[in-house]
Order: C-alpha cells, then structure tokens, then sequence
C-alpha cells in the first residue's frame, strides 16, 4: 500500500510539472511578441484602478529589463557525466533548456493574445510549478507567466482564490535578484486590486527592507519600489512606512533619473495624505537635497518635488502646531523647509531657469512658504 501510494504521488508531481511547462510553453514560444512594456502605469486595456479608490500613483508592470545579468547557470544532470556520448548529449540537451528559457523570458508574451491567456486549470499548474521547482530559470518563466497573467483584472482574483500570493510572496526570501525581481513584478501586478492589497500588506515591511538594502539602482530595488508605490495608492497602508521615509530621502538624493522619479511618485502618495504629514517633515534628509535645485537636473524631477513640498505645505497647519514644532529634529524635513532663507536661496535660483513653467512653480512655493511659516512678517 506504502509503495502505490509513493508512485501516485511522484506521477501526481511528473503530471503537474508537464502541465505547467506546457502552460508556460504557450506563453512563451517561438513567435514575433509584442515587445512593448506593460510596466510604468500599465495598459488602457487591463488596469482596473477602479479596484483601488482615490487613486494616485499607480504602477504594475510586466518585466522591466532582460539584460546579460539574466543568464542563469546552467543545471546538468546527474548522469550527464564528462567525457562520455551519453553525457555530452544530455548536457547539450541540458544548455539548450536553459538557453529557450531565456530567450522566453526575453519575449515578453503579448498582452494582447488570446494565447497569453491562461485558464484557471493551468494558473493552478503554474503555481505548483512555482512552489514546486527550485530551478532559477523555470522560476523565472513560471513567474513571467503569472506577472503577464496578473496583468488582467479578472485572474488577479483567480489566482489569489488559487492560493497564489503566499507562494508568490515566499520567492522574496530568494537569494538571487532576477528571480526576486520577477516576484515583486507579480506582486505588484497583483496589488492593483482593493482585497489583493489587504492580504499583501504583511509582506510590506520586508520588501521595504528589500528595497532599500538592495544595490542602487538595481532592477530589485525598482521593482521594490513600484510595489510599493502601488500600495501606498490608498491611505490605509501607508503608516507601514513612516519609519522608512528617511531612507526613501536617501535613495532619492543618490539613485540615478529612474530611481528619482520611482521615489517621488512614493513620496507624492505619502504626501497627498494630511495623516503623514508629521512623519514626513520628521524625516531625516540628506544635506544634498538642496542641492537638487539646480539648472542641470531633471525639470520633472523639480517640478514633482515642488509639488511634494507643497503639498506638505497645505496641509500641515504652522499656527495651529506651533507648540509642536520642537519635536522635529535638526536636519529633519522640517528644518530643511524652516530654515527659510537658506531654502529659498536654493531654491529662487531656479528663477534663472529656462523653463517657464519651473519659474511659476518655483515662485508660487516660495511666496505660499513665506505665508504659512511667517504670518506675522507679512502683516
């Protein structure tokens, strides 16, 4: 009885893991894909920002970057030995595996395609593949096809009722960065959905800490971020990371241009809430940001993290806070936007700029500043 049951289970496994290679399969194989993304705010076609009330910054996205990072060892084998026929063909079967992997991870699947999409039966196959299989490359293409899956409103609740976003979310704990990079592009396709966010807000905190530990710049770290972003849509969940604005401050003042502007949609999230307007003048700053007032950097840059300071701006009451005003540390945000003179002398050095629309910006903030801290000069 013992035995019968052992080979019902391993021809159980063998079924569910050729299911899933052929799901996978469908998804990826050898014709002309669409090679445009479905990252930075999505497709007209699928987003459901409906899902999330009050939407602000939204971002899902399908994989962002197939570089040369993305070649993964390749796996042999036990009895592809050297040196022998049998050997050398099950290694040259073994490295031409590997290599369509890749190449399917490098064709995006369609958005567009009836083939892209997969039916329950097979979002479950894939799933268990996922659970299953600790081969990077298969967790690699298992994982495009759900984040190109989750792409669409209808299997974001499917694949959540199949159990998918705990298994999703374990591949976080991963070691290797494409495979993480892979999982937070699922995650953050399946967060643009109000009950899909609820169960994910316990894995907010350690993509936080995934985020800003990761390297600079790096495919994690962006994905990290519009995950993030995506939660923060909503003011429910936003007080998770009250504690990290500091560290947002510091990836923003060191990231490169795509860095910047994937920390100031978070921020502008953050500061569209009256709620955190108190964490976020509490944060600690880089002595840089002012710095960031320049005629060389971005003019969108610029005009976001005007918008960011107004906002703050508006809603923080300084006549009605007064008393309350000594619980902000020095080099805080709140003294970065205190020190009035040194501010504005960075900042009314925009008034040069060429762009018209910065010097507008640029004198609206300082003027409105200059009110709301200094009342009583004005009188």
């Amino acid at each position: 009885m013992g035995y019968a049951r052992k080979v019902g289970w391993v021809t159980a496994g063998l079924v569910i893991g050729a299911g899933a290679c052929y799901c996978i399969y469908r998804l990826t194989r050898g014709r002309k894909q669409n090679k445009e993304k479905m990252a930075e705010g999505g497709s007209g076609d699928v987003d459901d920002v409906g899902d999330c009330p009050g939407a602000r910054y939204n971002d899902w996205s399908d994989d962002d970057d197939d570089s040369s990072e993305n070649k993964g060892i390749v796996w042999y084998p036990p009895w592809a030995r050297i040196g022998t026929e049998a050997g050398t063909r099950a290694r040259a079967r073994a490295r031409a595996r590997a290599t369509r992997a890749r190449r399917a991870v490098q064709k995006r699947a369609s958005p567009n395609s009836d083939d892209t999409i997969l039916s329950p039966q097979e979002l479950q196959k894939v799933l268990c593949l996922v659970e299953m299989s600790e081969k990077p490359y298969i967790l690699e293409a298992a994982l495009i096809a759900l984040g190109n899956n989750a792409a669409y409103a209808f299997n974001r609740d499917i694949i959540r009722d199949l159990g998918g976003l705990p298994i999703v979310a374990k591949i976080l704990n991963t070691r290797d960065p494409i495979v993480k990079e892979k999982a937070l592009i699922v995650l953050n396709n399946l967060s643009v959905n109000t009950e899909n966010q609820r169960r994910l807000k316990i894995y907010m905190n350690q993509v936080c800490d995934d985020t800003i530990t990761s390297r600079l710049n790096s495919s994690v770290q962006l994905a990290g971020l519009r995950l993030l972003t995506n939660m923060t849509v909503t003011n429910e969940y936003q007080h998770m990371l009250a504690n990290s604005i500091s560290d947002f401050f510091r990836l923003f003042s060191a990231g490169n241009e795509e860095t910047k502007f994937q920390v100031l949609k978070l921020l502008l999230n953050l500061a569209e809430n009256p709620a955190m307007t108190g964490e976020l003048l509490r944060a600690q700053v880089p002595s840089s940001l002012g710095s960031l007032f320049n005629k060389k950097e971005n003019k969108e840059v610029i005009l976001k993290l005007l918008v960011i300071f107004e906002n703050i701006n508006d809603n923080f009451k300084w006549e009605e806070n007064e008393s309350t005003q000594n619980q902000f540390g020095e080099g805080s945000l709140f003294f970065f936007l205190k020190e009035f003179q040194v501010c504005a002398d960075k900042i009314l050095g925009l008034e040069s700029h060429h762009d018209f629309l910065v010097k507008v910006k640029v004198g609206k903030f300082v003027a409105k500043l200059a009110e709301n801290m200094f009342p009583k000069s004005q009188e």
